[in-house]
């Protein structure tokens, strides 16, 4: 027979006879790899195990260590739940069902709404029929026998995407797993045999194609796991994660409000949140001062006209709220969906000269979003956010320098802030023209200059295309907090575009007059959004720099109030953010409860206290640290603080 050379991750090359599949690879490495083999990586492309390699090629065996074997693991398994849905429910219509970072979900359409009790009764379908080790079957087919097979189902979901399919660029397939069928492109697991221990979380609402004015279907999300200690494992972090959750801490802490009477999506900063604001606006302020940037405020609203020159409308009309229109005159004004026009304008406001650059505009700007209310996520997804922007006028000589500057002050952020795992995206263009602003080749210059960066700062990333903004390529920064979640936080952008459709110039060296490119950037990115993680990072135990209350004084009794005042009014005078308890309880019960609260430091205050002039000190979690002078204490704590410890 013909053979084939099969290339490795680890660069070694074997030879294969022709029309090897994966699954045969893997078992002539080992029996353990077999057995673990979920999917086969041939020449970039995730492909099923049982695909016959015909030529020579660049493989990967992936197992659920890869992150793309989870995903054909993840998606397997939510063509199993559907499968197990419809044996209960044979009136179910079906959406879509992905994998997603951490599991599986299904939309599906049926005539019962769903309890914890179904749940349960979906899960042990789903063992059975993983039980039965069905093989997931590959069938490619014409559109017309594709529509024809789904109209005898009556399943308009199926139909309305088929209706939407190219099948001239398209292959078009549909699995078979026992007796369910589903239109999807794979790849999938061998067989359901694989899927061993599932849980189902959850259901919820979703419009069909996330539209309102469409029904709303019932999405179950679920997990799944080939080892039983993996599931134990991920159950006990969602537990972890509850208590964690920024919603249940933002409220026991006091730290922010969302209230119908306001609207949803639209937080309200209490007094704790908005010092914990201030002080992050502060210190990312104190750091942009240091680095040049000069302080900007733009206004919240602007002319529709501004918003339709940078095409942020109607590029985001439907994330939009409507236009203000009056009655009088043709004026129309939005709510600011971006910063970047009106400091456009700012830059434009007079003649600039290739010595006035690089220029570094930066503002604490609130943007505003209408986002479905089904996508509302207390400070994580809202529609009122301030971003920490910035808008960097360079001249072209400048430009990577400047970039790599803004990664060095991201880095900083993060480091400070304890995310000390962090990754990158280069988010690129990709073929969909419409998508995107601007002349192609300069969209490619941006796009080698941004990786010329990158590199140059030893950035550990990956590219993805298609994820690039409408006006040029940029950097994501993904953190991982303290239960390894990923979060898609700090983000810095290369713009040509903006600067054509505002006509933005300087007059250069040559004395004729040139653009220049924009730098778009925010190290938080949304405040909000990166209070809440913050608050999920830290498990609302801030660090003492950070907190809303650094110290707690209580008196032992109403007797040493007064010394118990003079504490108080020290530390306050010093800086430190103090709160005096007064109230007439007894001191077991404080200390409880100020350790419910998360303050780091307690200090308690009673004769022996008031005749030394000293306090007993109390850190939290780890009690009693003795005692000491007011002077001594002060110093010891605005010495912490400083240094952001």
């Amino acid at each position: 027979m013909d053979k084939i050379k099969i290339k490795f991750p680890d660069g070694s090359v074997k030879e294969f006879d022709k029309g090897v599949t994966g699954y045969q690879i893997a078992e002539s490495i080992s029996k353990r790899l077999a057995e673990e083999a979920l999917a086969v990586k041939i020449n970039g492309r995730v492909r099923e195990l049982n695909i016959p390699i015909n030529e020579d090629a660049e493989i990967q065996i992936l197992t659920f260590d890869d992150e793309e074997g989870k995903e054909v693991y993840w998606h397997s398994s939510s063509h199993l739940m559907a499968h197990a849905i419809q044996s209960l429910h044979p009136e179910a219509k079906f959406g879509v069902g992905p994998a997603i970072e951490n599991g599986f979900y299904y939309d599906f359409d049926i005539n019962t709404q769903l309890s914890e009790d179904d749940l349960r009764k979906i899960e042990e379908k789903m063992i059975t029929i993983a039980g039965e080790n069905h093989p997931f079957e590959r069938v490619e087919l014409p559109k017309e026998k594709a529509i024809e097979f789904f109209s005898k189902k009556g399943d308009q979901y199926k139909l309305e995407i088929l209706s939407e399919l190219d099948d001239k660029n398209e292959v078009i397939s549909i699995y078979n797993e026992g007796d369910f069928t589903d239109l999807c492109t794979g790849p999938h697991l061998p067989s359901t045999g694989k899927i061993k221990y599932v849980k189902l979380l959850s259901v919820s609402g979703s419009y069909w194609r996330g539209d309102e004015k469409n029904k709303q279907l019932q999405r179950i999300y679920g997990i799944s796991f080939p080892k039983k200690k993996m599931l134990d494992e991920y159950l006990q972090k969602l537990e972890e994660a509850k208590r964690r959750d920024h919603r249940k801490l933002g409220k026991e802490l006091e730290i922010f409000l969302i209230t119908n009477n306001v609207g949803p999506g639209l937080p309200i900063w209490l007094p704790k949140g908005t010092i914990l604001r201030e002080t992050l606006e502060n210190f990312l302020k104190e750091e942009q001062r240091k680095r040049g940037y000069l302080p900007v405020i733009t206004p919240h609203i602007g002319n529709i006209n501004l918003y339709k020159t940078s095409g942020h409308y109607p590029y985001y009309k439907d994330s939009q709220f409507p236009p203000i229109k009056f009655e009088e005159g043709n004026e129309e004004y939005l709510l600011k969906p971006m910063n970047c026009p009106h400091h456009f304008q700012i830059y434009a406001s007079k003649p600039r000269s290739y010595r006035d650059l690089p220029i570094r505009y930066a503002e604490f700007g609130t943007v505003y979003r209408y986002e479905q209310s089904g996508e509302l996520n207390g400070l994580t997804r809202v529609r009122c956010f301030s971003v920490d922007d910035s808008h960097i006028f360079v001249r072209q000589d400048q430009l990577k320098e400047e970039v790599c500057n803004v990664i060095e002050l991201i880095q900083v952020v993060f480091n400070q802030m304890g995310f000390k795992e962090f990754t990158t995206q280069l988010s690129f263009r990709d073929d969909n023209v419409e998508k995107y602003g601007g002349d192609l080749s300069l969209w490619d210059k941006a796009q080698q200059e941004i990786k010329e960066a990158a590199d140059m700062m030893g950035l550990n990333y990956i590219i993805e295309e298609g994820e690039a903004a409408f006006y040029g390529p940029k950097i994501d920064f993904m953190v991982k907090d303290a239960l390894g979640r990923k979060w898609q936080l700090g983000t810095v952008q290369i713009d040509y575009v903006m600067p054509e459709r505002f006509n933005l110039e300087y007059i250069g060296s040559d004395g004729q007059k040139h653009r220049p490119v924009v730098i778009h950037r925010a190290p938080f990115g949304s405040l909000e959004r990166f209070i809440g993680v913050l608050i999920e990072h830290y498990a609302g135990e801030f660090p003492l720099w950070l907190a809303p209350v650094q110290v707690a004084v209580l008196p032992i009794s109403q007797n040493y109030l007064d010394y118990a005042t003079e504490v108080y009014n020290a530390l306050k005078q010093n800086g430190i953010r103090a709160e005096l308890d007064d109230r007439n309880e007894k001191i077991g019960y404080k200390i409880r409860d100020w350790e419910t609260k998360k303050v780091k430091y307690m200090v308690i205050v009673g004769e022996k206290e008031k005749e030394n002039k000293t306090v007993s000190v109390r850190q939290h979690k780890e009690g009693d640290k003795g005692s000491l002078g007011i002077s001594e204490f002060i110093d010891k704590i605005a010495a912490e603080i400083k240094n952001k410890s």
